[in-house]
């Protein structure tokens, strides 16, 4: 079995450079022939605060059952009505029941949905809106599948249900109306241009508004992009918004956008209303840099957002989750202009602790984080009545290899809770591995 290369951190193009003459640094965890010693010798942050107290809260959690219909490692998972769908990096996405009971009896073998030709057309994001799944590629590329929802009656490996790609972004269209202008190329590299529609390095991940209108993609080329979803053309580029690639984005229900790079920093960007335009004097910018969090000692990998967007999560090759939350101060930012306090200000208030090595990837749902590392482990973090302790809940162990993606679902109504007392919260957590596995855990929160 051949493994297509997926990074088991983020990706540098600064410090690839680097290491033709600095091969023995270690202050970027960046590609999968990193070491294992490596990855564990960054800082944790000595000088934030922890947040995590050492009081136990007895918490029920179980190992439902483990998928292993993937031959390559997982490196994207996404939940969508009664599905959990799995990319990995030999360019294949499956559909599993999220019923984890319903999972225990059946044939993991025949659930490929979906394959893209190429190879290095590793799927580093998924995310569904609507009808339609989209995947974000090594290759450089976004493909749109048209998600069947009606399943053949014959389960041969010959008949596999496959979606059908509607599109890949960007578009043929896209990149037509672009060709004859020389204002809609931007340079690369040396004596390289390419229209502003085309990512030129790996989509690292993808994002989408609340509304399900447009789509966010960030890449190693150090952009971000904002596409429409209806006739999926791209509406804005944001280039060099980092010194590095770009590993993760997410988008808050206001529409601020968080981006975290290998550059050790995390922006957030806001969108221009007319009235700022004005004020700014440009019409080609829509998104405007509104601040910077500096706090990670090396690549930010993952970032989330909690629901109503105050809280903001990341995680890094320094070990270490920050905690950041929205302040109620009125600022001004670098344009001169005010911004509203229920915006976009965050302020660091702490650290949570207790993985070896790198985190690599975090979702949230209500007051429960969780986390993956390349320790090979999965933490599950609870955030206290005070708002600013955490308690850690459980460390989930098992896969062999480091955990690359996460998922998560409500299980309160499902009523298969294993006996447990009813006081209280149930989720699901799926995990997938660079062990090629996808492990389904079952989490039971009791109230305080």
């Amino acid at each position: 079995m051949v493994l297509l290369q997926c990074p088991c951190c983020c990706y540098t193009q600064n410090q690839q450079q680097k290491q033709k003459t600095q091969p023995h640094s270690h202050d970027h965890i960046h590609s999968e022939s990193s070491t294992s010693s490596s990855l564990s010798s960054q800082p944790s942050l000595p000088s934030v605060p922890s947040l995590t107290s050492q009081q136990s809260q007895a918490t029920y959690h179980k190992l439902l059952t483990t998928i292993n219909g993937h031959s390559s490692p997982i490196s994207s998972l996404a939940l969508h009505s009664k599905f959990l769908f799995s990319g990995s990096s030999n360019s294949e996405i499956r559909r599993f029941d999220k019923d984890p009971f319903a999972l225990q009896g059946s044939n993991n073998i025949n659930n490929l949905v979906a394959i893209s030709n190429g190879s290095k057309s590793t799927i580093k994001s998924m995310i569904v809106v609507n009808d339609m799944l989209f995947s974000a590629h090594q290759d450089h590329k976004i493909r749109v599948w048209k998600i069947e929802t009606t399943m053949t009656s014959n389960s041969t490996n010959q008949d596999q249900r496959l979606f059908k790609c509607i599109a890949t972004l960007p578009t043929f269209n896209d990149r037509f109306s672009k060709l004859f202008s020389s204002k809609n190329y931007v340079e690369v590299r040396r004596h390289k241009k390419y229209t502003w529609v085309n990512h030129i390095d790996a989509v690292s991940s993808l994002a989408v508004s609340k509304d399900g209108l447009f789509l966010y993609s960030a890449s190693w080329d150090r952009t971000f992009k904002i596409w429409r979803v209806s006739d999926f053309k791209c509406l804005e580029s944001v280039k060099s918004a980092h010194e590095d690639a770009i590993n993760a984005i997410v988008v808050s229900s206001s529409g601020v956008v968080y981006t975290g790079s290998a550059d050790r920093k995390i922006k957030i960007w806001r969108e221009k209303n007319h009235e700022e335009d004005e004020k700014m004097k440009s019409k080609k910018k829509k998104h405007f840099l509104v601040g910077t969090l500096e706090k990670h000692k090396s690549a930010v990998n993952a970032l989330a957002l909690n629901k109503d967007g105050s809280v903001l999560y990341s995680g890094a090759c320094d070990r270490s989750i920050l905690v950041w939350e929205k302040s109620n101060s009125i600022i001004r930012n670098c344009s001169g202009l005010d911004q509203d306090p229920d915006d976009e200000n965050m302020v660091l208030v702490g650290a949570l602790r207790g993985h070896t090595k790198a985190i690599l990837c975090l979702v949230v749902m209500d007051d429960l984080v969780c986390s993956g590392s390349a320790d090979n482990s999965v933490r599950l973090w609870k955030r206290g009545i005070d708002e600013k302790s955490y308690t850690c809940l459980a460390v989930l162990q098992g896969h062999r290899k480091a955990v690359k993606c996460l998922a998560i679902a409500d299980d309160s109504k499902s009523g298969k809770n294993g006996g447990v007392d009813d006081d209280g919260s149930s989720y699901l957590v799926y995990s997938g591995s660079l062990d090629c596995d996808i492990k389904v855990w079952q989490i039971r929160v009791p109230l305080i």
